[in-house]
């Protein structure tokens, strides 16, 4: 059976707590999300206990998600 959101893209620039849960709960009913963060990453990658490179708080609600790191401060990243 297909998943309810199936063909639905969602560009999540969220941040720290609401918006993430909500671009999880997306993915989970099958949109495509892609999480947009800054260069230097996200700053819940290092809340708590950092394994495999990321805090379990950021693996939980980024899980089946796509990432692309863009400064949006310069007008390369602006472009894309």
């Amino acid at each position: 059976m297909p998943s309810p959101l199936a063909g639905l893209k969602v560009l999540d620039m969220s941040r720290v707590l609401a918006g993430p849960f909500a671009g999880r709960m997306l993915c989970d009913l099958g949109a495509d999300v892609v999480k947009v963060e800054p260069p230097e990453g996200d700053v819940t990658r290092l809340w708590g206990a950092v394994i495999g490179g990321a805090a379990g708080y950021y693996a939980q609600q980024n899980s089946g998600k796509r990432n692309i790191a863009i400064d949006l401060k310069k007008s390369e990243g602006i472009e894309l």
